[in-house]
């Protein structure tokens, strides 16, 4: 899909496919840097880090291990209900390996600092973490994290594995819905 195929649905182009692109790859090339030699395991947020699992592991020149990761703390509403649930948990065993959480984006960093302290306690050499997108005005707690593809407002944003109404998660770029999408 490109922008036109959106018709009035897109407000806006974010970020391009080739912004994405680029910046991937400065983030591969510290990433091998950080971890020559070592034994990393990369850690997908499913579903929203797909393509941002998928594009960053090829561009990597070292071998790697992937695994996923499924988690939320919305129920069926749209905001936290602050309470975490595992659905579907890591196949890997942790213990003295080098983890790097890829996520999509960074908003509120609630459920993020949950699953980094739970991580953390199945006894990692070390865990660090990737996001293609954050949003530091949205933050309610602080999150270090290791690897930055871009900060961005508090927009709604869809495409690059990012979904409204699981749509628009196949776009190749990032992108804002124009509000009538969803009822604004």
């Amino acid at each position: 899909m490109d922008p036109a195929d959106m018709g009035d649905d897109l407000e806006r182009v974010l970020l391009s496919e080739e912004q994405l692109g680029a910046r991937l790859d400065e983030i591969a090339a510290q990433i091998d840097a950080d971890y020559a030699g070592r034994d990393l395991l990369l850690v997908g947020v499913l579903k929203g880090a797909v393509m941002v699992m998928a594009d960053l592991s090829r561009r990597l020149h070292s071998s790697v291990e992937m695994d996923w990761m499924a988690v939320s703390s919305y129920g069926a509403g749209t905001t936290s209900s602050g309470v975490v649930r595992i659905l579907k948990d890591l196949d890997a065993d942790l213990t003295g390996r080098d983890v790097l959480i890829v996520e999509d984006i960074i908003d509120s960093g609630l459920t993020l600092s949950w699953l980094l302290a739970n991580l953390r306690s199945r006894g990692p050499a070390s865990v660090e973490i990737a996001t293609m997108l954050r949003k530091p005005e949205a933050a309610k707690v602080e999150v270090d994290v290791r690897y930055v593809g871009f900060d961005i407002p508090t927009d709604f944003v869809v495409g690059y594995g990012l979904d409204y109404a699981e749509k628009y998660r196949n776009l190749p770029f990032v992108g804002t819905l124009a509000p009538h999408v969803y009822g604004d």
